[in-house]
């Protein structure tokens, strides 16, 4: 159950922290986000219809032929003059008169502009936004109204894709000059203000809580050649042929200078391709946009970052409750619904952070996918470790238990095949007891091991004294020591207090002792025994045998690893008693330290914590 809800948190907290990177990652990515709306943008133009609006231009032409950009009032005087009698609906200047210049000019100007009908003049925010700069008063009293000309584009590309409709200086605010036209030219009603939204004659205006009001401006898509579908008359063309007026009757038409020699106003578009639009070209498709009434709306705030957190859940299902390709095709339908969503919603005029949601979309698939195959690999790791543990325990049963084995069987066939007499059948017997009793001691111990490595089984705890143990397993090699005429020496442990498993600690010193023992040459000598430094407990097997180098004392705890002398001794063995020894010893919170040479010896030291209370009572 724990290492289930472990496993479980590890996951969600992979998943958080791909949501986490791609919250960051979607804020710092706007630009693409720009990127993105701008394709979307031109896969998605606004519904075909006539424009509302045209333009009246003072172009190189004009300057050329009318005497250059000196002249220009009078040059505006000249086209405004010819402009009434088009009778427009509402007229928009997008050049500031600020203060006067030569009298004939600006009488000339001043009456041009008194004839026409619904005149919007321009007025920008000067001194760093301190105060407004007006038209002269001369100019202004023949204004149904004043409209700011700013567009501000984005500071991160310098593209047009909004306008504020809304500009202040102090308490004093102004709207737009595209707006100011839009509400003359549908009669004049005041614009209507709530939170998220402005109304103006029956016109919903989303343009959500920013005290700006921006406007997303849906431009109208460029004809061939890259020419604006909103018709265009230079001042020179309407003197030379008063019959193209007719562009402008019953439209709102802008008027301002587009030679490049003398306008300022070049801005990017989403339709740009490298082209720049003049201000008063764009101030026609805002005009546009509000007189087209379809309006690009931004999607909630938090609507990013749920739509993120949703692509994030569904890959976190899908790598949970599937595996193998249908996790993956999963996977890649989750990355597909992050970037389709977005063009989806555009289309119905919802903008949604693009580069957000695809970034959680595909950090959230590639960690799920990282956690599976690392998970899928730690279980096919788990199952060769099972496979191993299995093996080695087919290697204990045929090594460790051939001995007991073989001694059940002979004494068994003795009492089968011959008439024993009362006593040497009972020694027999005494002696098949004894060594059921010690494999079954034996495959206890294994197993016990086993559950230990697998994490299967908690150890037990009981107090007992390392020279007990010593003892019991000195007797129980000393008939196998006589056997090859090897002396054992024997010290006694003072104050060698233990807390731990008896049996596995009987085991690892046994098996310490018939190493020893096998590997020694007849008429040497195994020296054991310990003492207490401290909080440990060191108990030393000693011997006299071949002895290893350095190679071979790297290797020696390795499952299976048997050193060449072992090998060439003859002494049958699978090299996986040592490895039971550092297990016990390792899980009894010890270590065990090995010194050797070639042919002089070894000597194992199991170093393990003394009991604590008896490390209390000694002081």
């Amino acid at each position: 159950m724990r290492r289930a809800r472990s496993r479980v948190l590890g996951y969600v907290a992979a998943l958080a922290l791909a949501f986490l990177l791609a919250l960051v990652g979607g804020w710092l990515g706007a630009q693409i986000d720009n990127y993105a709306y701008d394709w979307m943008f031109r896969r998605n133009p606004p519904p075909p219809r006539d424009p509302e609006s045209a333009l009246l231009v003072v172009d190189e032409h004009t300057l050329s032929r009318m005497g250059g950009i000196r002249r220009l009032r009078e040059i505006l005087a000249a086209g405004l003059e010819r402009l009434a009698t088009a009778r427009p609906r509402a007229v928009a200047l997008d050049v500031t008169l600020p203060d006067e210049a030569e009298p004939a000019a600006d009488a000339r100007l001043e009456a041009a502009l008194a004839r026409l009908p619904n005149l919007v003049l321009p007025c920008e925010l000067v001194d760093g936004g301190r105060r407004w700069e007006d038209p002269h008063p001369r100019f202004r009293r023949h204004a149904a109204a004043l409209g700011h000309v700013h567009a501000d584009p984005d500071p991160l590309d310098n593209v047009t894709r909004r306008i504020p409709l809304a500009k202040a200086s102090g308490h004093d605010r102004r709207w737009a000059l595209a707006l100011e036209v839009f509400r003359l030219a549908r009669g004049g009603p005041a614009v209507l203000e709530t939170p998220a939204e402005l109304e103006v004659g029956g016109l919903t205006i989303p343009t959500g809580r920013d005290p700006r009001r921006p406007l997303r401006i849906r431009y109208l898509p460029p004809g061939r050649e890259g020419v604006s579908q909103i018709p265009r008359v230079s001042i020179a063309e309407l003197a030379a042929d008063p019959a193209k007026g007719g562009v402008f009757r019953d439209k709102a038409v802008f008027v301002g200078v587009i030679a490049q020699s003398a306008a300022r106003d070049r801005l990017m578009t989403p339709f740009s391709y490298g082209r720049t639009m003049q201000g008063i070209e764009i101030h026609a498709n805002a005009f546009e946009t509000l007189a087209g009434g379809v309006f690009l709306r931004d999607a909630p705030e938090m609507a990013a970052a749920g739509f993120g957190l949703l692509l994030t859940i569904l890959a976190g299902l899908a790598f949970w409750f599937r595996s193998g390709w249908q996790a993956y095709a999963l996977g890649g339908m989750v990355i597909g619904l992050a970037h389709l969503a977005p063009q989806w919603l555009f289309a119905r005029n919802v903008v949604l952070p693009y580069f957000g949601p695809v970034l959680a979309a595909w950090l959230s698939v590639g960690g799920a996918a990282a956690w599976q195959y690392f998970v899928v690999r730690r279980r096919w790791r788990q199952a060769e470790a099972d496979k191993t543990r299995y093996q080695q325990a087919m290697h204990f049963v045929t090594h460790e238990m051939r001995t007991p084995l073989t001694a059940i069987q002979g004494s068994s066939e003795l009492m089968a095949r011959y008439n024993l007499s009362e006593e040497k059948r009972r020694q027999i017997a005494e002696l098949i007891h004894s060594e059921s009793r010690r494999m079954a001691r034996m495959i206890e111990t294994f197993l016990s091991v086993e559950r230990l490595s697998a994490g299967q089984m908690e150890l037990r705890r009981e107090p007992f004294e390392a020279d007990e143990v010593v003892q019991t397993c000195v007797a129980r090699v000393r008939p196998l020591a006589e056997r090859k005429n090897i002396r054992l020496h024997v010290e006694r442990i003072e104050d060698g207090a233990l807390l731990g498993d008896r049996e596995l600690m009987e085991y690892a010193i046994y098996n310490l002792l018939t190493n020893a023992i096998k590997y020694s040459p007849p008429d040497t000598e195994v020296t054991v025994g310990g003492r207490r430094e401290g909080s440990e407990v060191r108990i030393a097997v000693r011997d006299q045998g071949f002895g290893m180098d350095r190679d071979e004392l790297r290797n020696l705890f390795r499952k299976f690893y048997r050193t060449r002398s072992a090998e060439a001794s003859g002494e049958k063995g699978t090299g996986i008693g040592l490895s039971i020894v550092r297990e016990i010893v390792s899980h009894h919170g010890g270590s065990i330290e090995v010194e050797s040479e070639p042919g002089k010896g070894s000597c194992f030291t199991v170093v393990l914590p003394a009991r604590a209370a008896a490390r209390t009572g000694a002081e």
